[in-house]
């Protein structure tokens, strides 16, 4: 017991009371951060028990709220993750307790850790991972395959669902609506927790492949808050994407987005500076990449591009092993890259991979190459709302000389970016164009001499 509770009540604004308010706030951040970290390994093992997904999130939902009220009076646990397990398991057990029918089967249910044969098919023993086999579980083909992946980002990997909006481009209210539809079919349809097959794994490996990937990119640049990176999602994707890779070793696109994974997490070191500030590729500084893990990474590229026609994630695999391969910034290799934007955009027809390809195109041909494409997309209209569309027709205007309308565009990404980094970032490039606009205001007829006039 802590020394403000042997004290009994406390007058307020005494030290003591002081020391138990802290103590409150520490439980309670100890309870968000078990949630970030331990959210999908908790549900994955309770739905083992529960066999229904919808009833195992209540269960586990119950555990979070004991823990805020039994750590604050007994303190955090040394493993938060296994307290929590227990707690959302024996709460699902009271729950089939309730259901008579189902006693027969409770000796089976109250096993830590079933044995061979408890799940359905051989590949519930072949799938090595709880959080795994839940993914490829919730990837079923009754549903539409967005239904599909937003659910499961937000049942198992714990994603919020203004997060899932983001990665699938649509408003937040969409996103809820998309969700609550899928889990009332499954309910409707009378979907059960069941371990696919082995014989069904492939033609759900491409949704499984989509989770892991946007859960990668949540975590590689998260959507809001002061980090540029959450850690505890970048390390859950990249550790899944290595269980597929040996789970379905001859799967070229599986190997493809580990490879993909760790090209692109091979920066991290360097993609902020000491004060947290965001670096582009261009002001990085190359020597604190990630030697061995770029190394790993392509190899796995070249197994993955092996044989039949690439896939997605093979080819965005190899455009981040031509960015990592270069020495310098300078060195990169342009016009390789838009080759393979063309190659991706065949395999994967998207206006976020169009808009990769316009920034290669800008290098590659000058910026106001780039920035006719950057026109098509603002008139397809797909990526509005889209905080990198505007921030790269921004840097091609700035480019330009066309500080004004550079302007404009900073303005707009800022307004569509929650992210501190970024939004630090994109003031500082604002802030460099802005004595350029006023210049530009007050110059005489005739002095400017850059390309596009400031507009």
């Amino acid at each position: 017991m802590s020394a403000a509770r042997r004290a009994g009540p406390q007058q307020p604004g005494s030290p003591a009371a002081a020391a138990a308010g802290q103590w409150i706030t520490d439980v309670g951040a100890a309870v968000a951060d078990a949630h970030r970290r331990e959210w999908a390994y908790v549900l994955a093992a309770t739905v083992r028990v529960a066999r229904d997904i919808d009833t195992a999130e209540e269960c586990v939902q119950d555990a979070y709220v004991a823990a805020l009220d039994a750590w604050s009076r007994q303190g955090v646990p040394r493993n938060p993750g296994a307290w929590l397990t227990t707690a959302a398991r024996r709460r699902a057990l009271d729950v089939l307790r309730r259901d008579r029918t189902l006693r027969a089967k409770l000796p089976l249910l109250v096993e830590p850790d079933p044995q061979p044969g408890a799940d359905a098919g051989a590949a519930g023993d072949a799938i090595p991972d709880d959080r795994l086999r839940l993914i490829f579980t919730c990837c079923h083909p009754a549903l539409a395959r967005e239904a599909q992946v937003a659910l499961t980002l937000r049942l198992v990997c714990g994603l919020t669902t203004a997060e899932i909006a983001q990665a699938f481009l649509v408003a937040e209210s969409a996103m809820a609506a998309r969700v609550t539809r899928a889990k009332k079919k499954i309910s409707a349809a009378g979907i059960s927790y069941r371990v696919p097959g082995a014989a069904e794994l492939p033609e759900r490996l491409d949704a499984v492949l989509t989770v892991v990937h946007l859960l990668y990119t949540t975590g590689h640049t998260a959507p809001a808050g002061v980090h540029l990176v959450r850690a505890e999602l970048v390390e859950s994707a990249t550790g899944l994407a290595r269980l597929l890779v040996r789970l379905m070793p001859d799967e070229p696109e599986a190997r493809g987005l580990l490879a993909l994974i760790l090209l692109t997490d091979a920066r991290r070191a360097a993609r902020a500076d000491s004060d947290g500030r965001l670096a582009l590729l261009a002001e990085q500084d190359r020597s604190r990449w990630d030697r061995a893990a770029i190394a790993e990474g392509c190899r796995l590229v070249v197994e993955a591009l092996r044989g039949r026609r690439p896939g997605r994630f093979a080819l965005q695999a190899a455009i981040a092993a031509v960015h990592d391969e270069a020495r310098t910034y300078a060195d990169t290799d342009w016009r390789e890259l838009v080759r393979l934007y063309d190659e991706l955009m065949r395999a994967w027809p998207s206006p976020v991979v169009a808009l990769n390809r316009a920034v290669a195109v800008a290098m590659a041909d000058g910026p106001a190459a780039g920035l006719a494409q950057i026109g098509l997309l603002e008139q397809d209209g797909r990526l509005a709302g889209y905080r990198y569309l505007p921030a790269a027709k921004a840097d091609m205007l700035r480019r330009l000389g066309r500080s004004r309308a550079a302007a404009q565009a900073y303005l707009t990404a800022l307004e569509l970016t929650s992210n501190a980094a970024e939004r630090s970032f994109l003031e500082r490039r604002l802030d460099e164009v802005t004595p350029a606009c006023a210049a530009a205001q007050h110059a005489p007829p005739g002095a400017r001499t850059h390309p596009g006039g400031g507009q």
